[in-house]
């Protein structure tokens, strides 16, 4: 086995990679960094020499004499240039290695302006190598830096992950893991200055069931009992009220056993927040202030004044919650319009309880059937049984259900959608939940199919006043839309019974380009209130005492009024960076079958281990 040596002299770095400038000419320095790419031309050698914070041209120079013979120069390390020369020759891409050398330009004609080192390179003067690397199974550059960027689409994720050391040496991820550094620096800084206290809780607590299936741990000590890991530090954060913290934040890791998505992950990291003696206002004040200054520090837009909206404006003009607003194309209730009409599908789905809403999707009445087909699927796939449609056309009506609209529903569809010649409405009919959903989904792909927005256009609103419960059909029962301890408004409290649907919560998420980056709200403080909808949720006194009596105890201690809010910092680094997928911007993730491919976790354990724990595996039915 070769055995690599070199001083420790070597490794005392004087500049990073990406830092020396034309100022520097004339320095001596040593760099340290993995070899990007090297090249022979003649008797010289160029390394691109890349760390975390960019690349620098190294020349390794054999020089020649008068008469044309190559010189054999000792360099001040005690290494002849041309034990130098063929050192440098023999490096490949991703070793890892040390140079000294002095400072110099390019020269005219040979600057590289897409670094900011590109005015310079360094004239090796030592050569250390400090390790070797076998051939690495792709190339760690930015997709733009490829010969042909196609190259890295090959690069399946699996793989990416799978060598995920690999994938953290590109540019393009350190770039995002150090603006996740300074966003985590920001909030930090932000809540120290309003001061908040930050404060560490537990991983290992007990199952509350607060929505998510829990992670659970299995106790060795306890046998047959179990630990689970937490959803969120809710119950913490409310006991440290409690206390008498008054302002309470951590950037805390989090555990939910669901399904997976682009936007979401097993275990993810969240700001959380709470305060005392507080209401909404000073809750979304914090917060706005915060994300201002994370926007800031990310280069990112930020408006002076961040719009409201009631969750239940956002539902009935966007179908959704978490609306975006970086473009209109509103959706239209046209019930009241069309109830009466020839179109057979509308009249019967309004006369059995349902809705016809629409919208006009601005310029397209280009799209042919064939792309109209293709939004109808799309529709479909978030519930839609079908997708009506008709484009106005020299004046009148065209295509679709055209023939079916009478001329007085089409002069009164097209002053409702305001709709031109050119214009293509969409229509869809069901009940109102599904039809949201439905063209919710609908407007957003329309949206960026006809170009309605920049990819760097940003548009935050907060929302406010989610229903307090929402009804789970397939169990017959009231559900929290948010959690269990969130507060109904207080003029709403009589309803509690006699009409849960029309509670409103005091809750307020913040979003921006339609995602949702956080939420949160005032709790209930009052021990009598929370067994009351503890009560509603079908929650008796005794299951409330098993799942939460330490917490029901608390409240009973002078428990302050306090709120708070949990900002999602995996999705706002998503946000800032233009990624797609959160596992751009977590260091080592999972994939959607909650896998880790570097780790190959997760991984059967041995007999030993579970019989320490008590457990035997059980096949799982077939």
């Amino acid at each position: 086995m070769e055995e690599l040596t070199f001083s420790d002299e070597s490794l005392k770095k004087t500049h990073s990679c990406g830092q020396l400038r034309i100022a520097d000419v004339g320095g001596k320095v040593r760099l340290c960094g993995w070899v990007r790419s090297y090249r022979q031309h003649g008797s010289v050698t160029f390394v691109d020499l890349r760390d975390r914070d960019g690349v620098t041209q190294v020349v390794f120079d054999l020089p020649e004499t008068p008469e044309g013979a190559a010189t054999n120069k000792e360099t001040p390390d005690g290494v002849t240039t041309s034990g130098l020369y063929e050192l440098a020759h023999s490096l490949r891409n991703e070793w890892v290695i040390s140079v000294s050398g002095t400072v110099r330009p390019r020269g005219q004609g040979r600057v590289n302006p897409k670094i900011p080192t590109g005015e310079v390179e360094v004239l090796a003067e030592s050569l250390d190598l400090l390790n070797k690397s076998d051939p690495v199974p792709f190339t760690p550059d930015d997709p733009a830096d490829f010969k042909n960027p196609a190259d890295f689409a090959k690069v399946s994720e699996e793989m990416r992950l799978r060598y995920r050391y690999i994938d953290l040496r590109r540019p393009e991820m350190v770039r995002a893991f150090r603006l996740r550094h300074q966003i985590c620096r920001t909030m930090r800084a932000v809540l120290d200055q309003a001061g908040f206290i930050e404060v560490e809780t537990p991983f290992l607590t007990r199952s509350t069931h607060e929505g998510a299936r829990d992670f659970l741990v299995p106790s060795r000590v306890q046998p047959g009992t179990f630990y689970a890991l937490p959803q969120s530090p809710q119950l913490f954060k409310q006991i440290l009220m409690v206390s008498g913290f008054e302002r309470y934040y951590q950037i805390v890791r989090c555990f939910r056993d669901e399904d997976l998505r682009a936007d979401r992950q097993p275990e993810f990291t969240q700001l959380d927040m709470e305060m005392s003696f507080v209401t909404e206002s000073d809750v979304m004040a914090v917060v706005t202030d915060l994300m201002r200054q994370v926007c800031e520090v990310s280069g990112k837009p930020f408006p002076a004044h961040v719009q409201t909206i009631l969750y239940k404006d956002a539902v009935d003009k966007y179908g959704i919650d978490r609306p975006d607003l970086r473009f209109g194309m509103l959706l239209h209730d046209v019930s009241a319009i069309v109830a009466s009409g020839g179109f057979k599908v509308f009249s019967e789905t309004i006369s059995g309880g349902g809705v016809v809403k629409g919208l006009c999707a601005v310029g397209g009445a280009k799209f042919t059937r064939k792309e109209i087909d293709a939004y109808t699927a799309h529709a479909a796939d978030f519930g839609a049984k079908g997708l009506a449609w008709c484009k106005l056309e020299a004046g009148a009506f065209a295509g679709g259900i055209s023939k079916f609209l009478s001329p007085e529903e089409q002069a009164k569809l097209r002053l409702e959608f305001d709709a031109k010649d050119g214009d293509l409405l969409l229509f869809v009919a069901d009940k109102l939940s599904a039809v949201n959903k439905a063209l919710a989904a609908l407007r957003s792909k329309l949206g960026k199919d006809l170009g309605l927005y920049k990819d760097d256009d940003f548009a935050w609103c907060w929302v406010t006043q989610f229903p307090l419960v929402e009804w789970n059909e397939e169990e017959k029962r009231w559900d929290a839309m948010h959690h269990p301890f969130t507060s109904p408004m207080p003029e709403d409290f009589d309803k509690l019974q006699s009409d849960p649907g029309q509670v409103r919560a005091r809750a307020y998420d913040i979003v921006c380009n339609g995602t949702e980056m956080g939420g949160g709200s005032i709790r209930m403080h009052n021990v009598d209130v929370q067994k009351r909808v503890f009560a509603l949720l079908g929650i008796d006194e005794e299951s409330a005492k098993a799942r939460f009596g330490f917490f029901l105890d608390a409240l009973r201690f002078g428990a302050p009024p306090h709120g708070g809010l949990a900002l999602g910092l995996d999705r706002i680094v998503m946000i800032m960076t233009g990624g797609a997928s959160l596992r751009d911007v977590i260091a080592f993730p999972k994939t959607q079958r909650a896998a880790c491919p570097l780790t190959d976790a997760p991984t059967p354990v041995d007999e030993k281990q579970l019989q320490e724990l008590d457990i035997r595996l059980i096949a799982p039915p077939t």
